[in-house]
């Protein structure tokens, strides 16, 4: 039987497929080589950014300074006064607030050795990418947690049957509930909050997933009737919300009662925040060459990849967001 060998195209790798007589850039990949490393950058961040997803995408403002602007439209009020036969009514207008936030730059970079590149160069960069791509993620999602857990919207999980009213407050026994869940979809019912492809959504750490999905109530997302759209890390749904998982909820490390950690479910609809898109600038990839430092690597014996994002969150409808703060089984099994 024959082999099939696969064809590569090593032009794609060759620094030198343009003579470059001056490097203002710093970076010799090949255009190919950029677009190839840098997708695969974002496409390592993209997982990670649980907490960007059901936020309004903003693009970077463009030679527009370091402000980005998100609009906010109020609600018209009902029309309840009849209209009279042939009287044009006055009509209504737009009443839009504007909220601007700051937009600031993160980034890092690993420095990878000639020795280490003479053996090996392009798996130590796919890897070195693919690191980065998930310190990337992880960074970006943490600024925008953050700034959704600093909402003023707040639910503490009871203990019982009895209310709990601070996060200093919450026992081991004070955990996310079926109740609770529908309680919270009741009230961002009554503010009017749309929902996000037919449901409110959740972003719950897995200790807080795992008392949900002892409820007989929960359906995973394989028992979907209709599956539809899928979000990242969702694992199923419970009295009317989808949540989805991650490790990177906000957890506050022994700030409940008798030292307990406290955990973050945040309950959504649509609209309820903006960020700035990762895509069209908001996160870059950047590698710099063996030479590319010039005297201040005279041997040429360093070379770097790193990435650079600009990146900002903002709450723009705090009614349209609740967070649920709790304690978890899982946690409280674990730490005994």
């Amino acid at each position: 039987m024959k082999k099939k060998f696969l064809r590569l195209n090593l032009r794609l790798f060759d620094a030198n497929v343009q003579t470059t007589t001056l490097n203002t850039s710093g970076n010799d990949l090949s255009p190919e080589m950029k677009t190839y490393y840098s997708a695969y950058l974002i496409d390592n961040a993209t997982p990670n950014l649980i907490h960007d997803q059901f936020g309004q995408k903003h693009p970077i403002p463009k030679g527009g300074g370091k402000t980005i602007e998100f609009r906010k439209y109020d609600p018209l009020p009902k029309a309840l006064t009849p209209i009279t036969e042939g009287v044009t009514p006055s009509g209504n207008k737009l009443n839009t607030s504007t909220i601007t936030a700051t937009v600031a730059q993160y980034g890092d970079y690993i420095t990878l050795s000639d020795m280490l590149l003479l053996t090996a160069i392009d798996n130590n960069l796919v890897e070195a990418t693919e690191l980065l791509g998930d310190q990337a993620g992880r960074t970006l999602d943490t600024v925008t947690r953050e700034v959704l857990n600093g909402g003023t919207n707040v639910m503490y999980a009871p203990n019982g049957t009895t209310e709990v009213t601070s996060r200093s407050a919450i026992t081991a026994n004070c955990k996310v509930t079926l109740k609770l869940v529908m309680k919270v979809a009741a009230m961002l019912k009554t503010f009017l909050a749309k929902k996000i492809e037919g449901s409110y959504v959740g972003i719950v750490h897995p200790y807080v997933a795992y008392d949900l999905m002892s409820s007989e109530a929960w359906i995973d997302i394989n028992k979907y009737a209709e599956p539809g759209k899928i979000f990242e890390g969702e694992i199923g749904k419970i009295g009317g919300v989808r949540f989805v998982e991650t490790s990177e909820a906000k957890i506050w490390e022994g700030e409940g009662a008798d030292g307990v950690s406290v955990y973050s479910t945040l309950v959504m609809g649509a609209n309820a925040y903006g960020v700035t898109e990762v895509t069209g600038g908001g996160l870059q990839h950047i590698v710099k060459q063996l030479g590319s430092g010039g005297t201040t690597d005279p041997l040429n014996q360093r070379a770097t990849a790193g990435w650079k994002a600009t990146k900002v969150a903002e709450r723009l409808v705090e009614a349209y967001m609740v967070r649920i703060e709790s304690c978890s089984e899982f946690a409280t099994a674990a730490a005994n």
